[in-house]
């Protein structure tokens, strides 16, 4: 064999060997990150309910209202409250609403916030125990992401692991795990992460980070070396088939 042939031999081995070390971390990097099955950014929802049934007689906000605390929602003309008033049970103003003689409670919020819903008009029926509106509050905002994961996967899950929140015009934000919870489902871990970033500011990226906004998270998982990928993929296919 002459020198030349040696030398190409020797450099086609040492390109062999970094191709193969340029796959097998590739293919490690993406062994620590798993992507959501689905995700969407929320908010801590507040629900505004009353005890008592009654009439609306006024409305002062809308869906999509933004609202700070005290401000009026409704008021309800109740006449069970004001037989209760009249035989001298003490009904007591609260937060969430206030108490008048005639048996009207005015309800206001107990946050700030933006009115994601209500369920009253001026003139209708309201029965008591009943949801009405929902205040999302502000400065709450998360991203609850699903993801299906392998048991081996979910014990690979980290207390502030980073993720990377894609938001529908592609733009990346970076969070972190806050909360993890988990139900088995055929084996495999169902798992519903929050996740909170600063930067998911109400109206940030011309109006796509609100509450209900669909999104795309890649959770990085714990990184157990650069051969945990394949020795994990290789543990996995005997188990497979037996051996």
């Amino acid at each position: 064999m002459t020198w030349g042939n040696r030398i190409r031999m020797t450099v086609g081995i040492l390109v062999v060997l970094a191709l193969v070390g340029v796959f097998t971390l590739i293919f490690t990097q993406r062994q620590a990150q798993v992507i959501s099955t689905s995700a969407a950014i929320a908010s801590q929802d507040f629900t505004v309910g009353t005890d008592y049934s009654g009439t609306v007689t006024a409305t002062e906000v809308e869906v999509g209202d933004v609202v700070t605390k005290g401000d009026a929602l409704f008021s309800l003309q109740s006449l069970a409250l004001q037989k209760d008033l009249e035989d001298d049970i003490m009904v007591a103003d609260t937060d969430a609403y206030t108490v008048a003689d005639d048996g009207t409670m005015t309800f206001t919020a107990t946050v700030d916030g933006i009115v994601s819903q209500l369920d009253v008009r001026e003139g209708g029926f309201v029965g008591s125990g009943t949801a009405v509106a929902t205040i999302e509050r502000s400065g709450t905002l998360f991203v609850a992401a699903d993801f299906t994961l392998t048991p081996r996967d979910y014990e690979r899950i980290q207390d502030g692991a980073a993720v990377d929140v894609m938001l529908p015009n592609q733009v990346v934000v970076e969070g972190s795990v806050d909360l993890v919870t988990v139900e088995t489902k055929d084996g495999a871990a169902a798992a519903t992460v929050r996740v909170v970033s600063s930067q998911l500011t109400e109206g940030a990226y011309n109006g796509l980070v609100a509450s209900g906004t669909p999104v795309e998270a890649t959770m990085h998982l714990r990184d157990d070396g650069i051969l945990a990928g394949p020795v994990d993929t290789v543990q996995d296919f005997l188990r497979q088939i037996g051996v």
